[in-house]
């Protein structure tokens, strides 16, 4: 690659990702649904062509965000679930996680709480094959402890989406309380650690 190409790529990139961080803003007080396109390239400085030059639509933008919201996650939560040596260890580590990156990314969270559920089907089916990767990341893990010998293929994969769907929800809930009173986040962590818990117990009797 020519030293002019590869700056010219550098700018391009650097342009694809000024449309993804002004559409996240803008999503704050919005849904994708209602998003113009006009309205991501006026926040960047672009004309409205030059949208085209890295998303088809704002549905193809929205899915892009979607991968940088959850894609990077993978490894950590396969990190989360493989290093810890009991299930409770598991459980603080998974709340932790969580914790941080609410933390750290509450504009990524915020969209995918409200897109999971929202008016693009290609977002909203964007979102469900990430967390099912997921779930099948966590059964795979599980699958290893000596507490799934006698499970099926299909048991371990409901109990994995129960601990995604658990996940999903705390954040939503440590999201609300970035802004909440002093000592909510103590109760979310204590409330989200007990919900874990409370699966993992009904996971020893299931076979019952």
């Amino acid at each position: 690659m020519s030293h002019t190409a590869g700056i010219r790529q550098v700018q391009k990139q650097k342009t694809r990702q000024a449309l993804l961080d002004a559409a996240l803003a803008l999503l704050e007080e919005q849904s994708l649904s209602s998003l113009g396109l006009r309205e991501v390239t006026r926040a960047v400085g672009v004309a409205p062509t030059a949208f085209y030059r890295h998303f088809r639509s704002t549905a193809d933008l929205g899915v892009a965000l979607v991968d940088e919201a959850l894609g990077s996650l993978h490894r950590m939560v396969r990190s989360t679930v493989t290093t810890a040596d009991s299930s409770d260890e598991r459980i603080h580590r998974a709340v932790e996680l969580i914790a941080r990156h609410v933390d750290a990314y509450p504009a990524h969270v915020r969209f995918i709480a409200r897109e999971r559920h929202g008016g693009v089907q290609s977002v909203r089916e964007a979102i469900r094959g990430q967390l099912g990767r997921f779930a099948e990341e966590v059964r795979a893990e599980l699958a290893k402890d000596p507490e799934a010998r006698g499970w099926s293929e299909d048991d371990l994969l409901m109990l994995s989406h129960l601990y995604v769907d658990q996940m999903l929800a705390t954040a939503s809930l440590f999201l609300e309380a970035l802004d909440g009173p002093e000592g909510e986040r103590e109760r979310i962590t204590r409330l989200a650690t007990r919900q874990m818990r409370l699966i993992s117990k009904g996971r020893r009797h299931w076979l019952d």
